[in-house]
């Protein structure tokens, strides 16, 4: 029996075409060979192979059941061959790591980053180019990512679209998001992958800026269940010079492949090698409570690039926001039009009498905030230019140093002080990119001079320069240089309408809050659906915190603004719970003072809660359904728990073991009431006190679109 390297040479050919034929062989032989890599654990196998023609797939198996069914790999590029075919394994490594590391801030105290890695270098005989695929299969779940090192014949390239596939193996129920270049504030639906297009249409509901772009295009997290109970959840990790991926669906045959945000002149990425994709993230378990619990999309980023971290606090805050959001105040000064900075003097202007940010009433959020124990006060609408500042494309719309004539930045910021309290800045650019940038510097440099230690970015309206989109690689260039220039300044960044997290916090700490998703200020735009935040942690806080702005005890915002008849959905006690289950280092205690001092009892636990954790722990968990979540208190031995359910009532089941064994606790329970509902009784609620242990248990009463919360504290503490 003849080799396929002696065959060749048996055959009496030219050279050339030998070589071609002994090509073609090496690629039958290779179709033939898969490479195999499994999980630490066991029960998650990755399997690489080439198929005839030279085209890379891979497959996930989870306890021998498919996950991923055999899907293609590739990347087609701009005005040359695609990097899609007719590759040859020219190298193949394995590897195994394990570590445990310590963040700078997060749900746990250390995490463990255990992983086998196999990484394939693929070579393009017919171009003479060569890419790299590497994959780490850990206990959770897979990622893997495209590698381009520095080679004469791939220097530079433009990615004309990314061809990356996931097969799923059936139709599975789905959390989905409407595929979008611009926007992630949409209601997330549940159903059927094949339902997909016959819901869009519906799903596409109106925003600042929005760039949908399929009938079956759906965005990342994309959270799906198997009809034997499997829980997927598709992401990515460390985007970084790259565009954002979306999914574009084939729902005959249930194959997602990756679609990239384009630019302004429709490229999807430009590169200069050696360079990388960020990670593709596949979660899988049988158990719910593992996709949340999963650290998988930040332990495929980097380390922190920063030798000191001391300056990176989690902090809770109150703010002047929500009196703007539902229409009570506004943010700007005056109600003229057609304004231009560098030619009006607001001094001599009339003022509106509605403007929120005016010294007297930032005063007393800063008193309240001290009263409270509260690290901080965030105010909106404080600097020039809101009068016409949406929807006209200015380009010179703010210069974010320039305060209203009734905002006393110098006397604010020492009054602050004097109380122990920092003040949180707010930059809305209003999409106009080019002139934040070229405020940047003098804008950090203010807030240094003011003592601001965290901004409040936003990016409402369409991209300036025009044709470009929130999501493209040059958006999320200058994303990542707004967070750099801010950590030289020694600033944290919570981004707003920005690029969803893909796990960069670990890398940049300072970036220590995100909205990416419809957050709180759409219950004052008609609501957030009941389930809303039973879904959330599944897709949206996969790839990092969410500055999600709860606590909102008045959900009825026609009893201080008649003129909007929107209402939260949701019960107070709900409000108590997302503390808990909607992680963040930077929670905001969102709604206005009278409404937290008619309702003290229950503010109790907004002001004991803690924002940094030792200890997490999922005790019951179905997206869409319901999520009760306990945590243990940095440094300290009490803990808290939230739940939170949808639209229909249940009973939460829960119990304690895993409080410290042989010691005491006292648990305040802040619950619905027997007859609380989100919309027809949505302040009912009830405290109780009851001693617990680790063998403690517990089953707990939560209303329609309610939930509840709950301090542990050791008794004698």
């Amino acid at each position: 029996m003849y080799s396929h390297r002696s065959l060749a040479g048996r055959i009496s050919l030219p050279k050339s075409a030998r070589a071609l034929l002994f090509f073609g062989l090496c690629l039958l032989w290779q179709a033939a060979r898969a490479e195999d890599i499994k999980s630490p654990n066991g029960q998650l196998k990755l399997t690489f192979a080439l198929q005839s023609d030279g085209v890379p797939t891979y497959r996930l198996t989870y306890k021998g059941r498919d996950v991923i069914k055999t899907s293609k790999l590739g990347l087609d590029l701009k005005n040359a061959t695609a990097l899609t075919s007719g590759f040859a394994v020219a190298e193949s490594k394995q590897r195994s790591f394990d570590e445990t590391w310590t963040p700078v801030w997060g749900e746990v105290k250390t995490i463990r980053n255990h992983y086998n890695e196999l990484a394939v270098t693929l070579r393009q005989a017919a171009t003479d180019r060569s890419i790299r695929v590497r994959f780490r299969v850990f206990d959770d779940g897979l990622g893997f990512r495209y590698e381009f090192p520095r080679q004469p014949k791939l220097d530079y390239f433009t990615i004309k679209e990314e061809r990356t596939q996931f097969a799923l193996a059936g139709d599975h129920k789905a959390f989905w998001l409407p595929g979008d270049y611009d926007t992630q504030e949409y209601s997330t639906v549940t159903s059927k992958l094949s339902e997909v297009r016959g819901r869009m249409k519906a799903a596409v509901t109106g925003n600042a800026s929005q760039t949908p772009f399929s009938p079956t295009g759906v965005q990342t997290p994309l959270m799906l269940k198997s009809q034997d109970g499997l829980y997927i959840n598709i992401h990515e990790a460390a985007l970084i010079d790259y565009s954002c991926m979306h999914l574009e669906l084939d729902d005959k045959n249930f194959v997602l492949e990756s679609h990239l945000t384009p630019d302004a002149v429709g490229d999807k990425g430009l590169i200069q090698t050696p360079a990388n994709s960020p990670w593709r993230t596949v979660i899988v378990s049988d158990r719910a409570g593992d996709i949340l619990e999963s650290k998988l999309v930040l332990n495929l980023n980097e380390p922190t690039k920063f030798k000191d971290t001391g300056w990176i606090k989690p902090l809770k805050y109150v703010g002047v926001w929500w009196e703007m959001i539902t229409g009570k105040s506004t943010w700007s000064y005056t109600n003229q039009d057609n304004i231009k900075l560098d030619s009006i003097d607001y001094k001599t202007v009339k003022p509106n009498g509605t403007h929120g940010a005016n010294t007297a009433h930032v005063k007393e959020y800063i008193d309240f905030a001290a009263k409270h124990g509260f690290d901080a006060v965030l105010v909106e609408g404080w600097n020039t230019g809101w009068e016409d500042w949406f929807g006209k494309h200015k380009d010179y719309v703010f210069d974010f140093v320039t305060p209203y004539p009734d905002f006393d930045v110098a006397g604010l910021q020492q009054y602050a002080a004097g109380k122990g309290v920092k003040m949180i800045m707010h930059h809305e650019t209003s999409g106009s990119v080019r002139n934040y940038e070229r405020h940047l510097d003098a804008a950090f440099d203010f807030m240094n001079k003011y003592g601001y230690d965290a901004v409040k970015t936003g990016y409402v309206g369409d991209v300036l320069p025009l044709g470009h989109h929130h999501y493209d690689q040059w958006l999320n260039n200058h994303y990542q240089y707004v967070l750099e220039k801010a950590a030289e300044h020694r600033i944290m960044v919570n981004g707003h309408e920005a690029v969803r997290p893909t796990g960069l916090a670990r890398t940049y700490p300072n970036l220590i809050g995100n909205e990416a998703a419809r957050g709180t200020e759409y219950e004052s735009f008609g609501g957030n659906n009941a389930d809303h935040t039973t879904i959330l942690p599944f897709t949206r806080l996969i790839g990092g915190p969410m500055d999600y702005t709860p606590g909102i005890f008045q959900t009825r915002i026609s009893t201080f603004n008649p003129a909007n008849k929107s209402f939260v959905h949701s019960t107070l006690a709900r409000q108590l719970a997302l503390y808990v289950t909607m992680y963040s280092p930077l929670q905001m205690a969102a709604d206005m003072i009278e409404h937290y001092n008619e309702h003290l009892d229950a503010f109790q636990f907004i002001k004991d809660v803690a924002v940094d954790w030792d200890e997490s722990h999922v005790l019951e968990a179905e997206p869409g359904d319901y999520i009760t979540i306990a945590r243990k208190a940095k440094g300290k031995s009490s803990w808290f728990i939230g739940s939170t359910n949808d639209e229909n009532g249940r009973t939460s089941n829960i119990n304690f073991n895993f409080l410290e064994p042989g010691k005491k606790y006292v648990a305040t329970i802040y619950a619905d009431a027997k007859d609380a509902h989100y919309e027809k009784n949505p302040q009912a609620y009830a405290i109780r006190k009851m001693p617990v242990t680790r063998k403690s248990k517990l089953a707990q009463y939560c209303a329609p679109g309610g939930g509840y919360a709950i301090s542990v504290v050791e008794a004698g503490k």
